[in-house]
């Protein structure tokens, strides 16, 4: 039977790292509201410049000099994934959830023949090199930044970029979490290198933020031209991608990190209340011993 004082220890012990995950769930919750306003703030001008660059696709694949970003390499052999993730830890599984994603989508293309490369961009994806040691093309670090914005989003579609026209790589595809809601995290992976112009998305073109959708077969002129609009928002569209992953991530980061401090919290609690009844049984028992070995004495004098 555990000694009185061992388990004293072990509730104080239990009792401090229930504050620290109420804390923690405070502080993941105070945070959640302003990630979630920017991750929805962000989703109309990422789905609206997709949709733009997908219709204009549309019209120019298979044209004559036409951007590799939108006819591709000509291959289908070397594939990205880039694998946006959280730089902390205690986030439920948040980051399990899209390093799974990319796991089963690199299990798919190697089943087809296909060689799979691994862009990190983010500490906790440091896990796939356990699996993929000699896979891992860049482990970019976002730590140093204390808030993430549209500059380190640049930054790694610049990166992107130039290891795409290096020739390193044929397609990439892009891995994070949207934000559903404080409960609900999905794992989502979509290719953003070459532009995907079967995306459905492609449809449909709204031509203001205001205005109604347009059909993509309905005539709309471009100035200057579609070959020109497109030289610029090829890239563009991969940098707000990658932004977009970016804040996606920094909600779903929050709400799953408040989801499982509250478990820890309540877990904790759970616990103590079994120890606190251990404690006192094993009190209980020490006091009625004392008392029988006194009352022994006594009719033994």
């Amino acid at each position: 039977m555990a000694s009185l004082k061992a388990l004293k220890v072990r509730i104080n012990s239990v009792k401090s790292t229930q504050k620290i995950t109420k804390a923690m769930k405070m502080v993941a919750a105070a945070k959640l509201r302003r990630a979630q306003e920017a991750a929805q703030a962000g989703r109309p001008y990422a789905e609206r410049l997709e949709a733009v660059v997908a219709s204009l696709s549309r019209q120019l694949a298979g044209g004559v000099g036409v951007s590799p970003l939108l006819s591709g390499t000509g291959k289908d052999r070397v594939h990205l994934l880039v694998v946006a993730t959280s730089e902390r830890g205690l986030a439920g599984a948040f980051n399990t959830n899209i390093v799974r994603a990319a796991r089963r989508k690199a299990e798919e293309l190697e089943a087809q023949g296909k060689t799979v490369r691994f862009y990190l961009a983010g500490k906790k994806g440091r896990v796939l090199k356990r699996f993929y040691p000699n896979g891992i093309v860049a482990d970019h670090e976002l730590g140093q930044h204390k808030t993430l914005g549209f500059a380190q989003a640049r930054e790694i579609a610049d990166d992107l970029l130039a290891r795409y026209a290096a020739g390193e790589f044929d397609i990439a595809h892009l891995f994070y979490a949207k934000f559903v809601s404080a409960l609900v995290q999905e794992p989502v992976g979509q290719q953003i290198i070459p532009v995907a112009v079967s995306d459905s998305k492609a449809d449909v073109v709204a031509t203001s933020a205001t205005s109604a959708p347009v059909s993509a077969g309905a005539v709309v002129e471009y100035e200057p031209d579609e070959e020109g609009i497109l030289a610029d928002l090829l890239p563009r569209n991969v940098a707000i991608q990658v932004f977009r992953a970016m804040l996606e991530n920094a909600a779903s980061e929050q709400g799953s990190r408040m989801n499982a401090m509250d478990n820890a919290t309540r877990n904790a609690g759970d616990m103590i209340n079994r120890l606190s009844i251990q404690y006192n049984r094993t009190r209980q028992a020490a006091i009625t011993t004392e008392l029988v070995e006194i009352i022994s004495g006594a009719e033994a004098l």
